[in-house]
C-alpha cells in the first residue's frame, strides 16, 4: 500500500511562489497517474491538477492554468507542483494523490491513495 506524505507548504505573500513535493513510503510510484487537490475552509475538495506516469499528459483546472506546473522526477520518485504568482483564493491545505490506472483524470473517485496535506496559505 502506497503511502503520500507532502512537502513544501507555508505562508507566503500574494504574487510569491511556493513548490510543493509529494514523495511515497512503502513504494515507489510506478505506473501511478499523480494528481494535486485542494481544500479550502467550508469548501469542498477541488481538483488543481494531475500528471500522468511518463509526465507526458497534464492538465489543469482553469483557476491554476498557467500558474501552476505540476512535474515528477521518476527516478527520485517525486511529484511537484510549482505554484507561482498566488493569490489568497489559493489559500488551502493540498493534497496528492496517486491513481493506479494511471489516467490522469480530474475526479477525486479516480485516486486511491492520499496523503495527509499541507497548508498554503497566501497573504495580500
Amino acid at each position: 500500500q502506497v503511502q503520500l506524505v507532502e512537502s513544501g507548504g507555508g505562508l507566503v505573500q500574494a504574487g510569491g511562489s511556493l513548490r510543493l513535493a509529494c514523495a511515497p513510503t512503502g513504494r515507489t510510484l510506478s505506473n501511478y497517474a499523480m494528481g494535486w487537490f485542494r481544500q479550502a475552509p467550508g469548501k469542498e475538495r477541488e481538483f488543481v491538477g494531475t500528471i500522468t506516469w511518463g509526465g507526458m499528459y497534464t492538465d489543469y483546472a482553469y483557476s491554476v492554468r498557467g500558474r501552476f506546473t505540476i512535474s515528477r522526477d521518476n527516478a527520485k520518485n517525486t511529484v511537484y507542483l510549482q505554484m507561482n504568482s498566488l493569490k489568497p483564493e489559493d489559500t488551502a491545505v493540498y493534497y496528492c494523490a496517486a491513481d493506479r490506472e494511471n489516467m490522469g483524470l480530474s475526479g477525486i473517485h479516480n485516486y486511491d491513495t492520499w496523503g495527509q496535506g499541507t497548508q498554503v496559505t497566501v497573504v495580500s
